[in-house]
């Protein structure tokens, strides 16, 4: 009689006496395709632009001469802008014409005294004016110098006390050097946008018909 059995499959594990586990290899299964990078957009790899800084308070002297905003100084009337300048210092100065006075009228004053010219009254009110011309000599101003980007430096006489001064000089520099960070930052990151952006095509010149 015919066989009418199905004939068998082949068996989906390969023999092998070398290798595998209990001498079987399984059939090597193709591993998929990796996938595609997704492409890069235009500006993606530009760097993002760093955020705004908080605003400073507003400071200045007691008596307004001086004032002092997150982008702005105001001294004596005059407003400036923080990005427009370098620097800024302040010094105190003596003025020398009332010391030059004072002294001269001191010895003066002693000189007629001693030779009997003058009497004791006037002596004493020749003193007192001479002293009084010393102190204020003494006391002389605050000169405060402003260095401006590509202009001359600004001169302001400010009265008072130099440790005022110089308190509210060295808040001045730190915000100037403060505006002057964050302009570079902001420039940074506009370089950066304008050259993540395509390059332009050139224009065909249309030809005459």
């Amino acid at each position: 009689m015919p066989d009418t059995q199905p004939a068998a499959r082949a068996p989906a594990w390969v023999r092998s006496g070398t290798a595998g586990v209990g001498g079987l290899w399984a059939t090597p299964t193709p591993l998929p395709a990796p996938e595609a990078p997704p492409p890069a957009t235009p500006g993606a790899a530009a760097e993002a632009p760093a955020p705004p800084l908080p605003p400073l308070p507003t400071v200045g002297s007691p008596d307004g001469r001086f004032m002092l905003t997150d982008s702005t100084l105001t001294v004596l009337g005059q407003s400036f802008g923080l990005r427009e300048l370098e620097g800024a210092e302040v010094r105190p100065v003596r003025w020398l014409l009332w010391y030059l006075l004072g002294g001269l009228g001191l010895a003066v004053v002693l000189i007629l005294f001693l030779n009997n010219w003058l009497r004791t009254l006037p002596t004493m009110a020749g003193l007192l004016a001479a002293g009084l011309l010393l102190l204020y000599g003494h006391r002389g101003t605050n000169r405060l110098r402003l260095a401006r980007l590509g202009r001359e430096a600004v001169h302001v006489a400010l009265p008072g006390e130099a440790a005022t001064w110089q308190r509210l000089v060295r808040e001045l520099n730190r915000r100037i050097d403060r505006a002057h960070d964050q302009a570079a930052a902001e420039a940074a990151a506009l370089l950066a946008a304008l050259e993540a952006l395509p390059p332009a095509e050139p224009a065909i010149p249309e030809t005459p018909a």
